[in-house]
């Protein structure tokens, strides 16, 4: 993971002096701001164990600038000295690691919007039982650990600490994904085109793995009849052509599929007042294999010409 290709002093808030911040060298310079271009921050946060580190690499290959572990209070700074050295693009991770400071990250996110013209956030999160067999497996000692803690200890700290940032942006429950998926969905989120407009993520989920930690709004389609009784609809999908077949012929999926979109598009303008940058809307059946994947597709297809659009498959491995 690269920081900075720089060295210089920066002060607090205080105006005390501070050490300089990060040194390092980098192996490609990242793409420089040409005139006329969008200036683009990407900040990353979420629990230790939950895929930060994947994250940052998938930005360092895009071709963004990455930081990580940079105190909040230095993320003006920060913007300013890149934009100055024209930079185009930059990732910045902040978590625990920053101590104190992460709390004085939603103002801070106010200040940027000012400052950048492209700024997103993306949180990582995942289960608990997810993260404790993740820091076995690497045998890892989680930041906030020690000898007179536990491991869920410290994680339950962890998360009391990022509950007031957890919202802030486009929130991503990895706890069932690989690092391939999380990688994929990290490029998807990327290519999504600045605006104003509210991002909707449309992703469906099987109920036998769990509801999604990063949903806003759960729609069970459990009652509706399942393909996966049918031998030779069971293999396939929700977006393979023969189960799009088969539920189109059922009157019942037509009307839930209208409900969903009536609600979501009836309650869509008080999210946007509530100054909310991205909605989740999670889709569940019993294996997140062929209703809610039908179901996400057509609410997707639906809201695209009003909003910009993601649709993600839990169930699928890619």
């Amino acid at each position: 993971m690269l920081a900075c290709d720089f060295v210089y002093a920066v002060s607090a808030p205080d105006d005390t002096p501070v050490v300089d911040a990060w040194q390092a060298g980098i192996r490609d310079r990242p793409p420089t701001l040409k005139l006329g271009q969008v200036m683009q921050l990407v900040l990353i946060s979420g629990l230790s164990g939950s895929g930060k580190s994947v994250a940052l690499n998938v930005m360092e290959d895009c071709g963004h600038y990455v930081v990580d572990n940079l105190p909040s209070a230095l993320l003006p700074q920060l913007v300013t000295h890149l934009r100055g050295a024209g930079y185009q693009r930059i990732a910045v991770a902040v978590d625990v690691r920053s101590g104190a400071s992460i709390a004085a990250l939603p103002k801070q996110v106010e200040t940027l919007r000012g400052m950048v013209e492209d700024v997103r956030f993306l949180f990582l999160d995942a289960r608990d039982e997810t993260l404790i067999a993740r820091f076995s497996e690497t045998r890892r000692r989680h930041p906030l650990g020690g000898e007179c803690s536990t491991l869920d200890e410290a994680i339950a700290r962890e998360r009391e600490a990022l509950a007031l940032i957890s919202e802030l942006g486009q929130r991503l429950d990895t706890s069932e994904l690989s690092a391939n998926t999380l990688r994929n969905w990290v490029k998807n989120f990327m290519e999504l085109e600045a605006g104003s407009q509210i991002s909707l993520l449309f992703q469906s989920f099987g109920f036998k793995h769990g509801i999604p930690l990063d949903a806003d709004l759960v729609f069970d389609v459990r009652c509706l009849p399942n393909p996966h009784y049918d031998p030779l609809l069971r293999p396939l999908t929700g977006r393979d052509q023969p189960v799009i077949d088969f539920l189109e012929k059922v009157p019942e999926v037509g009307r839930m599929v209208d409900d969903i979109y009536g609600f979501v598009a009836s309650w869509l303008p008080a999210y946007v007042n509530d100054n909310r940058s991205y909605l989740t809307i999670a889709i569940g059946c019993t294996g997140g294999q062929h209703r809610s994947v039908y179901v996400a597709e057509q609410l997707a297809s639906h809201f695209r010409e009003n909003a910009r659009v993601l649709v993600r498959h839990r169930s699928f491995k890619t």
